[in-house]
């Protein structure tokens, strides 16, 4: 497939991270892409990511920075990026804090060719195990559940059986074509971070769209390295623990209304046996406060 690929990458204060990452789709096979990055933090930031990234790869691929009005979100950016290139036939929306494989983005483009609207691959850690090939999400329990999430990278994936399982794709890199930018509208901006993807896939299911997966589009992913996701749960950011129960709620909200009373229950349960058991005591309380906020369906950056 001919495609021209725009990626999107969203930063906030994290040059190293952009920099690897953009150092990665410089090696990558497929040539035809531009790359579009968001800076969500500030003017400083900006400033200095303009300095240390080239206007053009090697090869000559643009690459063209965006400095945000303010900081709305991770989607808010990947929005911006996806606007700013309606140029594009495809967009891949690529975390910051990866590194793509030489053939992922030619494995995307192939498999979205096949009939689908979106297309996730393999991201996995540095130590070789993977974090994710889709995922699946718990109407019941409100948890995400990411299939494959810890066999060894080499152990190869049944397409079909991930195919037919996944009902999300993992925001960390995931392609979307036209068509499914056209019904499934835009990002949802009101997660702020985390499960948009959820959000955003479930909604395109509903509307009868087809989530694909890529064998051979392996992405490293240095997780957190923004907010601190991967650290111990007594010094995980207050941030990270807020929205991460919050949103959560906001999906059974959205897309499993009649299921909220049993998720909120179970939902609160985990949060006391997660934090609590491990003398998290600031982020049960973090939890707890993003746990209500979900109920009320509230949305939007959280006051801290």
């Amino acid at each position: 497939m001919s495609a021209h690929i725009a990626v999107a990458i969203v930063g906030y204060r994290n040059i190293q991270d952009v920099s690897a990452c953009v150092a990665a789709l410089a090696r990558s096979t497929h040539r035809d892409f531009e790359i579009v990055i968001c800076e969500n933090g500030g003017g400083d930031a900006f400033e200095a990511l303009r300095q240390a990234l080239p206007a053009k790869l090697p090869e000559g691929q643009a690459i063209t920075l965006i400095q945000a009005p303010g900081n709305g979100g991770f989607a808010s950016g990947v929005n911006i990026c996806i606007t700013a290139t309606p140029q594009a036939d495809a967009w891949w929306i690529l975390n910051p804090d990866t590194e793509s494989s030489p053939g992922a983005m030619a494995a995307l483009v192939s498999r979205l060719a096949q009939g689908f609207d979106a297309v996730g691959g393999t991201v996995h850690f540095a130590n070789g195990r993977v974090q994710s090939r889709g995922g699946i999400w718990r109407a019941w329990l409100g948890r995400a559940e990411s299939i494959g999430h810890g066999e060894p990278l080499d152990t190869s994936p049944n397409t079909d059986d991930i195919e037919r399982r996944q009902n999300y794709l993992s925001g960390a890199s995931m392609l979307v074509g036209r068509r499914f930018l056209e019904r499934a509208g835009p990002m949802p901006e009101d997660f702020f971070l985390y499960a948009e993807e959820v959000d955003w896939c479930l909604t395109a299911q509903a509307r009868g769209l087809k989530l694909g997966f890529a064998p051979g589009a392996d992405v490293l992913h240095r997780q957190g390295t923004t907010t601190g996701t991967t650290q111990q749960l007594s010094t995980r950011s207050w941030l990270s623990v807020y929205l991460d129960e919050r949103n959560k709620m906001l999906v059974t909200r959205r897309h499993f209304p009649a299921r909220l009373p049993v998720v909120a229950a179970a939902a609160l349960l985990l949060i006391g046996l997660r934090y609590l058991r491990k003398g998290a005591v600031r982020q049960f309380g973090y939890g707890v406060s993003g746990w209500f906020a979900g109920l009320r369906g509230e949305s939007g950056p959280p006051r801290r």
